[in-house]
């Protein structure tokens, strides 16, 4: 990666970083904003952040001052909120603006706030509206990251397969090389002077969010039981990556069977009725967070106290990496790569299919396979193995 910024050179006194859209990129960009608030400990730092995620930078010291994006019916440069957000960054006077998302309307807010140095990938068509254009590493048909040694063989179509970080899965012909967001972030971080940052995620919590999950543990008495294992069955990427309500609903029941488990199901707005279907079916009795459903803010704060999180490859996996939380995570359509850290405290649970791993939303086929082939043992026995580890037992800090 080329850097466009030297020890020697002049360092910016005011940056504007344009933060990612989904709640996994956030948080897997964290080690890049810890590497730019420490590079450039004397600039003011502002973020540009989705409204629905500024929960998750509340608490943390990487940035000075926070900008929302308006609502998505109001992004158009016509709309009056938009040439707001405009003119109020514009009076910022940035020197640089620091661009995560590879989206073209990243690009034209740094050019509408007049940063003198608009810093990002040069894809999407956007490079004309950038100063500093940085090259891709992850070409098709090349690897992206060569220094890099392959795991083990892929099992074959439908063999069971637990693959912890930094394993490899196929790639089906034609398709990008899978990389790592956190090195994607990593090389625009490195080209603009910092110290190359590792892959160890964080976030914070903050006590108003503490506060108000301790009083929901508080209601049904379950504050202080251990061990508690949070179920979060969402996914907002799409149906594809999720798996079944009645199979998380047998896990549970097995936890709280084996390892006499207090289990807490979450969601997020619009996720109820999964949540509400894992609760039915359960034998025992669960805790439903349901009405309502958990902040991010407060999502953060609940799976900080717990022992173990169960998930499907979201946002909340990302959250357990950050505050060393076991997590196992039930992958289907995705490739493994694209999220890996070597994050050790996860156990991530797949089968191997001639489809995949094929990105899609909504399971082109329709059939499935390749989240059906994820049996109820498979996930069982990964979490069971994690919650017996040493690290469950480790220092980790809880909210009081």
């Amino acid at each position: 990666m080329k850097r466009i910024h030297y020890p020697e050179d002049p360092d910016p006194r005011s940056i504007m970083v344009v933060l990612p859209t989904w709640v996994g990129d956030f948080v897997m960009a964290t080690p890049t904003l810890r590497a730019i608030r420490d590079r450039f400990a004397n600039a003011h730092i502002t973020f540009l952040v989705e409204p629905n995620l500024r929960d998750l930078a509340r608490g943390g010291d990487w940035m000075n001052e926070c900008f929302e994006w308006p609502a998505k019916d109001r992004r158009s440069p016509l709309h009056k909120e938009y040439r707001d957000l405009a003119w109020d960054l514009r009076r910022r006077r940035f020197d640089w603006a620091v661009l995560l998302p590879n989206s073209m309307r990243s690009a034209l807010i740094a050019r509408l706030a007049g940063a003198g140095r608009r810093i990002g990938y040069d894809r999407d068509g956007r490079g004309l509206l950038l100063t500093d254009r940085l090259p891709l590493r992850n070409r098709r048909g090349e690897n992206a990251s060569s220094d890099r040694q392959p795991g083990p063989s892929a099992p074959r179509p439908g063999e069971p397969s637990q693959v912890r970080p930094r394993d490899r899965v196929p790639v089906p012909p034609g398709r990008f090389v899978p990389m790592p967001l956190v090195e994607y972030y990593a090389d625009l971080a490195e080209a603009i002077g910092c110290d190359r940052p590792g892959d160890r995620l964080e976030l914070f919590t903050t006590p108003d969010c503490d506060d108000s999950v301790q009083e929901r543990l508080a209601s049904p008495g379950i504050a202080d039981r251990r061990p508690l294992v949070v179920i979060s069955p969402g996914a907002r990427y799409g149906a594809a990556k999720c798996w079944f309500p009645d199979r998380f609903a047998e896990v549970a029941d097995r936890l709280i069977e084996t390892e006499d488990a207090t289990v807490i199901v979450t969601c997020g707005p619009g996720e109820e009725p999964i949540a509400r279907q894992i609760g039915s079916a359960m034998r025992h009795k669960g805790s439903i967070f349901d009405s309502p459903p958990l902040t991010l803010g407060q999502l953060k704060s609940l799976v900080c106290r717990c022992d173990l999180l169960i998930c499907n490859d979201a946002g909340p996996r990302h959250f357990a990496k950050a505050f060393n939380v076991p997590v196992v995570t039930v992958f289907g359509p995705t490739h493994p790569e694209w999220t890996a850290t070597s994050y050790e405290a996860e156990r991530i649970v797949r089968i191997d299919v001639d489809c995949g791993p094929c990105q899609q939303r909504v399971c082109p086929p329709g059939h499935l396979k390749c989240m059906y082939g994820v049996t109820v043992d498979m996930v069982f026995e990964a979490s069971k193995d994690l919650l017996k580890r040493s690290w469950c037992q480790s220092s980790r800090r809880y909210p009081v």
